[in-house]
């Protein structure tokens, strides 16, 4: 039997000073467990000595006293239930096996029934604990201090007085209060408690690093660039929060299931004591009757879920969110950023009129170094990639949206679009032979380069796949998920090649943030395809995020609104870890499942081998206790892979 108190409703659940006054009474239930668990087994020794030496009346006494002792704490703890949450705890039962054992004269019934209630409290503190051991870490690390420059030297303050623009000392094995910016030459960070990454990451000046990582080299400065309330660890914090608070729907069907054990248990024990005249039977039948299994094996089966999935990466907001990802049918991917690398990325070079490959993305990359263009900071970012020295260019003149002019290396060149090559006199037909350098592929953009008036050659680009993407749907549709669909606001030949490369089932292109908000509320309304998920990272994506049934943000840049809104967030920068969240799902939720009805099924036969009387008082308590501690070892499986 456990200390779990039951029958909260869903509203009680949301009021907070009934969540706060639960917690109290947790915490409460948790320190006496030890302590009455010590007074059950010193009891127990005691009266069985007293019994060896002779004295049974003494040994009798004895138990009968711890008997008492361990009732009365338990009624007032079911009496702090009943005023604070307006409650009825199953630990009832428990209560009326002890008063009947001492009415009965089975005293030592009564102290075996004592010391498996308060064994099994102390089993489901253990056991809680230890599936929420990630999620407590997670907490419990949050910086409280920082180490502020000021004036050239050292203060340190509370890390809520950091703020933008403020320098702040790492030191070796401290964990970065703020997000940042790095100004050492080099910094080393360990981020596995972010990502669950394992190795360390080397960053450089001006490269950005988030709070909650770990300084695993040298001390070095971060300027804040958020002050610490708003880091992507104190959201982290908040998410864990918030998943440590909420009950899931299984687990308060549980606990309404469970209340009605009570007065069932009360009858079959009348029965089992009318039919066989004897009350020691009704007894056996009320100490081998909890719904234990059924309310210890769910929460801690799906809070190992959320466990597992932190370790992971992946911060799910309660128990609640885990149950939905066991569930899930359908899966929405946004397009840019989540399943793509979100900038476009070089994909072929064609030149023309006797210029290389190299030549001509040397020419391009030095002159679009100047632009703010998505493009043309793309072009640069491959020419760096291939090691390839720029040039300074001279009068540069940008037409936005459309393309850039200027002098490299002496020479007159011209980056852009058809229409800009024929507005910088490049003969026309120039312009039309450069559709035969390359088909224009689906969701691909062409980059078009003019040397001294004559075309050079295109530059075809797109936004790529991610690396580990690839496998994405296939793992989805193996954990039973039925529609998989990508959502985005680009044009639809760019969403389908991405889709087609994915293998998703639908593509929706061209799609406004209320178009989005459209698609998945027509998605939600058909049973056959809920609950449905949203994976998207942009702020554009957060209504979408919050309208599905579980919307999981790409959080890896820091605590975006998306990532405020949404159920779950990925803390690494890989979008295969959303199989990796389903699978955690699905697993704690079968194995929540599976330990429920394995060990009601068990308490439901030990009572009636009880009714029928083959089953006494203390082997009923014993008996009890090893299915409480069975659904409780296997609950704590969904930990592990």
């Amino acid at each position: 039997m456990s200390g779990a108190n039951v029958l909260s409703s869903q509203a009680r659940d949301r009021h907070p000073a009934l969540a706060a006054a639960r917690s109290l009474l947790a915490r409460i239930a948790a320190r006496r467990a030890l302590p009455l668990f010590s007074i059950a087994v010193a009891a127990l020794l005691i009266g069985a000595l007293l019994h060896v030496a002779g004295a049974s009346i003494a040994g009798d006494d004895v138990w009968r006293a711890a008997v008492a002792i361990l009732a009365l704490e338990l009624a007032a703890e079911i009496l702090r239930a009943i005023l604070v949450e307006h409650s009825l705890g199953v630990d009832t039962i428990a209560l009326v096996a002890m008063v009947g054992a001492l009415a009965l004269n089975e005293e030592l019934a009564g102290v075996v029934i004592g010391l498996m209630f308060s064994g099994g409290a102390l089993l489901e503190d253990v056991a809680s604990r230890r599936a929420r051991r990630e999620l407590t870490a997670l907490v419990q690390r949050a910086p409280k201090v920082a180490q502020l420059r000021i004036d050239g030297g050292l203060e340190e303050v509370p890390v809520e007085r950091v703020q933008i623009g403020d320098v702040v000392l790492v030191r070796t094995g401290e964990v970065i209060p703020v997000d940042g910016t790095v100004l050492a030459s080099e910094a080393v960070v360990d981020t596995s408690t972010l990502s669950g990454e394992p190795l360390p990451e080397t960053l450089t000046r001006g490269m950005s690093v988030l709070s909650g990582s770990v300084n695993a080299g040298s001390p070095f400065d971060v300027r804040a660039d958020h002050p610490a309330q708003e880091s992507a660890y104190a959201a982290l914090v908040r998410l864990v929060q918030q998943a440590q608070a909420q009950r899931a729907p299984f687990v308060r069907m549980a606990d309404r299931y469970a209340g009605f054990f009570l007065p069932a248990t009360l009858v079959v024990a009348a029965a089992a004591w009318v039919i066989s005249g004897d009350a020691v039977r009704a007894l056996a039948v009320v100490v081998v009757a909890t719904p234990c299994p059924l309310i210890l094996a769910a929460p801690i089966a799906l809070v190992s879920g959320l466990s597992r999935a932190a370790r992971m990466g992946v911060i799910v907001k309660g128990a609640a969110s885990v149950e939905t990802l066991g569930q899930a049918r359908t899966v929405v991917f946004d397009k840019t950023g989540t399943v793509t690398v979100g900038v476009p990325e070089v994909r072929e070079i064609h030149p023309r009129g006797g210029i290389d490959e190299r030549e001509l993305l040397r020419v391009a990359a030095s002159l679009d170094r100047l632009s703010a263009h998505v493009l043309g900071t793309a072009l640069v970012a491959a020419a760096k990639d291939e090691e390839i020295n720029l040039s300074v260019p001279d009068d540069v003149v940008e037409q936005p949206g459309q393309g850039i002019a200027g002098v490299v290396d002496g020479r007159r060149v011209l980056v852009g679009s058809r229409a800009f090559m024929a507005s910088g006199g490049v003969p026309a037909e120039e312009v039309e032979a450069s559709r035969l350098l390359s088909t224009r592929g689906s969701g691909e953009a062409h980059v078009l380069v003019a040397i001294d008036g004559h075309l050079a050659g295109v530059i075809v680009m797109a936004d790529e796949l991610r690396g580990d993407a690839g496998d994405l749907v296939r793992r989805l549709r193996s954990q039973g998920v039925r529609h998989i669909a990508l959502l985005s606001g680009d044009r639809r030949s760019v969403a389908e090649r991405v889709g087609r490369e994915l293998g998703v089932d639908r593509v929706y292109a061209e799609q406004a943030p209320e178009d989005k908000l459209e698609v998945i509320r027509t998605l939600r309304a058909n049973p056959e395809l809920q609950p449905v998920i949203m994976v998207g990272d942009g702020i554009n994506d957060a209504p979408a995020l919050a309208l599905a049934d579980l919307g999981i943000a790409m959080g890896a840049a820091g605590a975006t609104v998306s990532s405020e809104t949404a159920d779950a967030v990925i803390m690494v920068d890989r979008v295969d870890r959303v199989a990796d969240a389903l699978h955690a799902g699905r697993r704690a939720l079968y194995i929540a499942r599976q330990s429920v009805l394995t060990g009601m099924g068990l308490s439901l036969t030990a009572m009636g081998v009880a009714a029928a009387g083959y089953l006494p008082p203390i082997a009923g308590a014993v008996t009890q206790e090893w299915i409480d501690l069975a659904v409780i070892l296997n609950a704590l499986r969904a930990l592990r892979g």
